[in-house]
């Protein structure tokens, strides 16, 4: 199996009357990014003013290259509560795990092993892959 050049994940929480504190409070961690409903948000690059549409709450792993999504599922984790009663209570905002796998080549694999799969699934995170082709130049990559 060939090595995948690099990944990206982020835990995600989504929610109109999410409020990013007590979701900190219960995951007993600080979100790298968050914001609530109607909320002005300025971006970082362009500096142009949105208002949040929704609540967030997003705490990402380091990007890795070459790929470790399996260190980067458990880099977020391991930050948080282990309380899967308190996992319980989140679902309601549908948490997932947006990753981005960047390949070196067209036919590159990611094996999960089951321990993280299940950390996963215990917390009912849902595991969201964006998958990006070197030889069709996604974002990140070049030929």
């Amino acid at each position: 199996m060939a090595e995948l050049h690099q990944s990206v994940a982020t835990l995600r929480f989504f929610g109109d009357d999410l409020a990013p504190e007590e979701i900190s409070t219960l995951l007993g961690a600080r979100p790298t990014e968050s914001c609530c409903k109607g909320q002005e948000i300025v971006g970082r690059n362009t500096g142009a003013v949105r208002i949040a549409k929704t609540g967030s709450w997003r705490l990402s792993a380091a990007d890795r290259e070459p790929e470790d999504l399996e260190a980067q599922i458990f880099e977020i984790l391991d930050q948080l509560t282990q309380d899967l009663g308190v996992w319980r209570m989140l679902s309601r905002y549908k948490p997932d795990l947006f990753c981005g796998v960047f390949m070196a080549s067209s036919n590159d694999g990611l094996p999960l092993s089951a321990k993280a799969l299940l950390a996963l699934g215990q917390r009912g995170i849902a595991l969201a892959l964006d998958i990006y082709d070197a030889c069709r130049d996604g974002p990140g990559v070049g030929p």
